[in-house]
């Protein structure tokens, strides 16, 4: 409880002293990398007050030179940060509830991340319509197609939206395994402990060619179960024989 108040209070104190500025330049030039930049200057310092280490595996597999999709599962509330502090420059489709924290809101809007209401179906399709323009002129997107923190640390199931956005676009996918993250911070729990995040990045799935959005999903579920734990995957899946196992080469590589 102590270390995430303290978390909290330096991150909001580093949100208020450099958001102001950087924001106020963002408006007048336009500019809002030095805003992203800052940003994940202050998640590297959440990480390391909350005594978190990232340990990172595949990074040399993202494919350069073009938009890729991270497509991560959701264990708790550090996975952000601890994605955004090792990936490439991305862009975030988040919850509009976030956009509404003051200053924290304005700096999400100025890196252009794309809000979404979960409860207004109209506003989502707009959201994902926004990231596929955005895919197609060159900018990555990092998103969790759980759609929410598991409560539980188990893979959940996917939601179709960030799917639809990469078939659309014609975007690769990159598939992200995190895993121990709930045992540092899990849903709706204020306390945070000391550890180990494991993020282990797989082979792009590449979406042309393939059958449809049901055959894309199943190969980005398999590439991301195959770096979690017994612990980590589904109640269903971990009742079947030890004998079954998920192979991490079911994703089609690049």
């Amino acid at each position: 409880m102590i270390r995430a108040f303290v978390v909290t209070l330096v991150t909001f104190a580093y949100v208020l002293v450099a958001g102001p500025p950087l924001l106020l330049y963002a408006l007048l030039t336009g500019n809002g990398e030095p805003v992203y930049r800052v940003g994940v200057g202050g998640v590297k310092m959440a990480l390391w007050l909350a005594g978190v280490r990232v340990d990172v595996q595949g990074l040399e597999k993202i494919p350069h030179g073009r938009a890729v999709v991270y497509m991560a599962n959701h264990q708790g509330n550090c996975d952000p940060p601890a994605l955004l502090a090792i990936l490439p420059r991305v862009m975030v489709m988040a919850k509009k509830e976030f956009f509404r924290i003051p200053i924290l809101g304005r700096a999400m809007l100025a890196c252009r991340f794309i809000p979404v209401d979960r409860k207004n179906r109209e506003q989502a399709v707009r959201a994902v319509e926004r990231a596929v323009g955005a895919l197609r002129a060159g900018d990555s997107f990092l998103v969790f197609p759980e759609g929410t923190r598991s409560p539980d640390g188990r893979l959940q199931p996917f939601k179709k939206g960030v799917f639809v956005m990469a078939l659309k676009a014609g975007a690769p996918i990159l598939p992200i395994s995190i895993s121990g993250s709930n045992k540092i911070m899990a849903k709706r729990k204020f306390v945070i402990r000391p550890g180990v995040v494991r993020v282990t990045a797989h082979d792009p799935v590449l979406v042309d060619g393939l059958e449809g959005r049901g055959e894309v999903m199943e190969r980005v579920r398999q590439a991301i179960l195959s770096g979690l734990t017994k612990e980590e995957w589904p109640l269903e899946r971990a009742r079947e024989s030890p004998a079954t196992t998920v192979r991490p080469d079911t994703a089609k590589s690049a």
